[in-house]
């Protein structure tokens, strides 16, 4: 074969177009970061969700908008969780191709086993999901699951790319599977915790650690000065821990942890813009770091 030869198929090659990024429009930060895991330098994903707000909470705005216009394919955590903005949100982007149903519409719930299945929507229970607790991706092995779903929707996107994405969730769930019997050993005989809001549910259950209650008197209602009392009754002369989220109010775990003499732990439950999976793994640390 002929220089000359070599030389005009490289050029011909450094000729042809590079294979177009797949657009993503992620609603939470973890689930961004799901998406930059399996897809690598093929996507480009754009987070919707600040990581230090209630992703139940927030209000479509134009900046959400404007991801999903340009999107491909939204990856969102689902089981309702993004109710409250996402449907309106994707509304006003008016992208048709990343409406429920469609190919370019992901949800990861649906792809992994959910707690918490009331099969009702019935607000006299709190803030209920009737299709279960959204929170899946606070265990690292559910969200591998996820991970291994989201690849071959990926791949349908771009075939030529199919075996990567393969790889890059094959690759996530050994990373998983690697740490998580050090995760359970270190929590092993922790005495308990008291949580917020049923948020880290599959996390306290993957490290089987009891739940000794909530600080929520019903889902999504704050905690009441009569509910933390009964608490406080309940729980006194045991051992245990009190987490709250980053963005939830601290007043009542701060009660609570006071009477009882229990420490408080006010972690994150997402990455940051920007950050990865050794950054979720991190995540995952102080956790169980705080329940031993």
């Amino acid at each position: 074969m002929s220089k000359t030869w070599i030389s005009g198929l490289a050029l011909l090659l450094a000729a042809l177009p590079a294979a177009a990024e797949i657009r993503i429009a992620a609603t939470t930060p973890n689930m961004g970061m799901l998406a930059e895991t399996i897809g690598g330098d093929a996507v480009d994903v754009t987070v919707m969700a600040p990581h230090d707000r209630d992703a139940h909470y927030l209000e479509a705005r134009p900046s959400m908008m404007a991801a999903l216009r340009r999107a491909d394919l939204v990856v969102s955590v689902g089981a309702e969780l993004e109710v409250g903005w996402l449907p309106a949100a994707i509304d006003g982007a008016a992208n048709r191709n990343v409406r429920p149903g469609r190919l370019g519409y992901f949800e990861g719930a649906r792809h992994t086993n959910l707690i918490g299945h009331t099969h009702v929507a019935d607000r006299a229970q709190g803030d209920v999901h009737p299709e279960g607790n959204p929170h899946f991706y606070m265990d690292p092995e559910r969200l591998a699951e996820v991970g291994h779903a989201l690849a071959e929707r990926l791949g349908q996107f771009d075939e030529s790319r199919a075996v990567d994405f393969r790889a890059n969730a094959q690759d996530l769930e050994a990373a998983v599977d690697q740490r998580m019997p050090d995760w359970r050993e270190r929590a092993q005989g922790a005495p308990g915790v008291v949580l917020f809001h049923e948020d880290s549910d599959y996390l306290m259950a993957a490290l089987d650690v009891p739940i000794f209650g909530f600080l929520e008197p019903l889902p999504g209602i704050p905690p009441t000065a009569s509910h933390l009392r009964d608490l406080v009754r309940e729980l006194d002369g045991r051992d245990g821990v009190i987490i709250h989220r980053i963005y939830q109010p601290s007043q009542g775990a701060e009660f609570v942890g006071s009477e009882l003499g229990w420490p408080v732990y006010s972690l994150p439950a997402h990455v940051e813009p920007g950050q990865d999976l050794h950054a979720y793994f991190r995540i995952i640390d102080q956790y169980v770091d705080a329940v031993n």
